[in-house]
């Protein structure tokens, strides 16, 4: 899955705050990203991601705190004649290409590469096939593709990226996750991206931080944020959970030891599963279907409760009475 992450640090964000119109946008944040490591910052719209993100790449200038990028301080616009970094490359959601230029005029402006690395690059951002067209002809997530190629052509040491995923259908979101994974791969540039639409961030990033209200809530590994959440709002970001009400959560853990309980009960839908009667004494009645494509969300009623469980067969009926119980993995 890409370069493991090495063990020098690249970007060091040491206690940064950040007000906008008296308002708090970023509040004394810090964390470092290693080099080769995908970082990904996660939270609600207006919890701060692209002010920080901003800050990072030179364009915000912090009120307090400083940024280093292997070792040195990241200058703001109020330090700096032409805002940004050399070294950084920043592409805005709202990123823009001039209409009725040939793409090749684009992408051959600053261009610092040598015929052999361009070819890689354009390879890697998939778009050597659109070198000789048009760029009111292309497509929003070709002309994205073209955006990103020409700042790697700089051959910057970080990429951040805001909103990539943003209005993109599904077929080009997930060409784009391929092109940003293989640039870390094949280029040796680390990156670090910001996402209201969290799930996205699950299967590429290596470490995921989780921001509300300027604030970070949680730093960790996609799976132990997404198993572990510090609290509901961290949960939320990453999909359907559910808590347990008092007879629900003692009937399900019973049997585990109590430091093995998750915080408030919380589960997902997918940590819950249907089984025979002699494996559990929870029964629950099916009223809500709903088909998925590769799997079946059914709701159920267990306790006065309402539960969702991600079932991956269809030989059930609505008013079904099932048994329930944890999977395998607790």
């Amino acid at each position: 899955m890409g370069n493991k992450p090495g063990s020098s640090v690249l970007l060091e964000v040491d206690e940064v705050s950040k007000s906008i119109l008296h308002n708090t946008a970023v509040k004394s944040l810090s964390f470092k990203q290693l080099v080769g490591e995908k970082l990904a910052i996660a939270g609600e719209t207006g919890s701060g991601k692209t002010t920080l993100l901003k800050m990072i790449s030179g364009l915000v200038q912090p009120d307090s705190g400083k940024i280093l990028l292997q070792g040195e301080r990241v200058l703001g616009p109020l330090e700096k004649l032409i805002p940004g970094h050399s070294r950084i490359a920043y592409l805005s959601q709202f990123f823009e290409l001039r209409n009725n230029y040939w793409v090749r005029e684009i992408l051959e402006y600053a261009n610092e590469l040598t015929e052999k690395e361009a070819k890689e690059l354009y390879d890697v951002c998939q778009i050597s096939h659109l070198v000789n067209r048009r760029t009111d002809q292309l497509s929003g997530g070709e002309r994205q593709r073209i955006a990103l190629a020409r700042l790697l052509s700089t051959s910057p040491s970080l990429l951040a990226l805001d909103e990539p995923f943003s209005h993109l259908d599904a077929l080009h979101k997930a060409t784009i996750k391929e092109v940003i994974r293989d640039i870390g791969k094949q280029l040796s540039i680390s990156c670090i991206l910001v996402s209201h639409d969290s799930t996205d961030l699950l299967s590429w990033a290596d470490k995921i931080l989780v921001m509300k209200d300027g604030s970070l809530l949680q730093v960790d590994n996609p799976e132990s944020i997404y198993r572990t959440p510090v609290n509901e709002y961290t949960a939320g970001l990453f999909g359907e959970y559910m808590v347990l009400n008092d007879q629900n959560a003692k009937a399900l853990f019973a049997s585990m030891d109590s430091n093995k309980q998750k915080m408030n009960f919380l589960l997902r839908p997918d940590e819950l599963q249907i089984c025979d009667e002699s494996q559990s004494k929870l029964c629950a009645d099916i009223i809500d279907i709903q088909f998925r494509g590769s799997y079946y969300a059914l709701t159920v009623i267990v306790n006065q409760q309402s539960l969702i469980i991600h079932a991956f067969r269809n030989a059930l009926e609505l008013g079904e009475k099932v048994f329930i119980k944890l999977t395998n993995q607790h």
